[in-house]
């Protein structure tokens, strides 16, 4: 399913006001593709096509959500799509592949994957470890490669992770994975079960995540819908998580008639304490933040992991120059 907003009305009323004529300025059709069903963890890029964000600056911007049988990054390396919700380490591998992706914001500076334990079963991440956990993690996660290079995790512990919480329920000495906003709220509104939540960025794992990626080709043809594009979704952000987001959530249920409102709520809770989206280097560089330095220390933590080779040109994987610049900090409330 797509969705398309055009906010007319708003763009004329803008463009009025500043005494500019409404046929003065054309909207550019632009496509953004998402990694997964709609969700509250999208909310930003649905925020700016609610309330005109995009249509102001000159894009009309269409939502297409991701799946299980979608492959959008595919479709935007085709020229189908302009923009892709993509992560840290794939664009590092485009780089490995030849492929010309590139990030240009990253939407969140945690990657919101976590770990669940029982109640009380440790006290630290680290603890899972020393307990001799089954590890209930699904095949080729990454971030469970970093796990076995930072502490000491084996193979040997791990079970594969069907997307059925039933066999972590069933043993106490089990962990299993689950995304931040998801499993824990699943587990607890099924079972009554409070469970232990570890996120893995909080025990050093450095990855951004959810970064808005497009080719290489539009960032060099149409430098100013990217830079739209970048600063429409970084104020988006802002506005969903700090304003009114009725009119951003009622597209994502709409998209996505699976979600509801009490699952949105939840996980705008937890991204917001979680500093998921603002927090560390958004608090003075702005939504949207990437470093040249967490980039280099993301990329030394992959090759020690066994992940990517030594000697990669990973500086190819990011384009800094529509972001850290400040833009929306007077929206984050005191």
């Amino acid at each position: 399913m797509t969705y398309r907003v055009t906010r007319i009305c708003a763009t004329v009323t803008l463009m009025t006001a500043l005494g500019i004529p409404a046929n003065a300025q054309e909207q550019t059709e632009v496509t953004f593709g998402t990694n997964w069903v709609a969700q509250a963890e999208h909310g930003g890029f649905y925020q700016s096509v609610a309330d005109g964000t995009y249509a102001e600056c000159g894009l009309d911007v269409t939502i297409v959500p991701g799946g299980p049988q979608v492959n959008n990054q595919a479709l935007m390396l085709a020229g189908r799509l302009d923009f892709y919700m993509g992560g840290h380490l794939d664009a590092y591998f485009a780089v490995q592949e030849g492929l010309p992706i590139v990030n240009v914001m990253a939407s969140f500076q945690k990657d919101p994957q976590v770990l669940m334990t029982h109640p009380g079963k440790v006290d630290s991440f680290a603890g899972m470890q020393e307990a001799d956990l089954t590890m209930i993690v699904q095949d080729a996660a990454i971030y469970y490669e970093w796990m076995k290079a930072a502490y000491g995790f084996t193979d040997e512990v791990r079970q594969p992770y069907t997307f059925n919480s039933a066999p972590f329920l069933a043993n106490e000495d089990s962990a299993q994975q689950g995304y931040l906003s998801s499993e824990p709220y699943a587990i607890l509104q099924e079972t009554g079960i409070e469970v232990d939540v570890w996120l893995i960025a909080d025990a050093g794992y450095n990855a951004y995540s959810t970064t808005i990626q497009t080719r290489q080709d539009m960032l060099d043809e149409n430098p100013e819908v990217v830079k739209c594009f970048v600063e429409g979704s970084i104020l988006g952000w802002y506005n969903y998580l700090y304003g009114d987001n009725a009119a951003a959530n009622e597209l994502i249920l709409s998209d996505n008639p699976d979600m509801t409102q009490d699952k949105i709520d939840f996980a705008i809770e937890a991204m917001i304490d979680n500093g998921i989206v603002d927090g560390g280097d958004t608090l003075t560089l702005g939504i949207g933040a990437m470093t040249e330095a967490r980039s280099q220390a993301f990329y030394n933590a992959m090759v020690d992991a066994g992940v990517l080779p030594e000697g990669l040109d990973f500086a190819a994987a990011y384009d800094l120059t529509y972001i850290n610049q400040g833009l929306g900090l007077e929206l984050r409330p005191e």
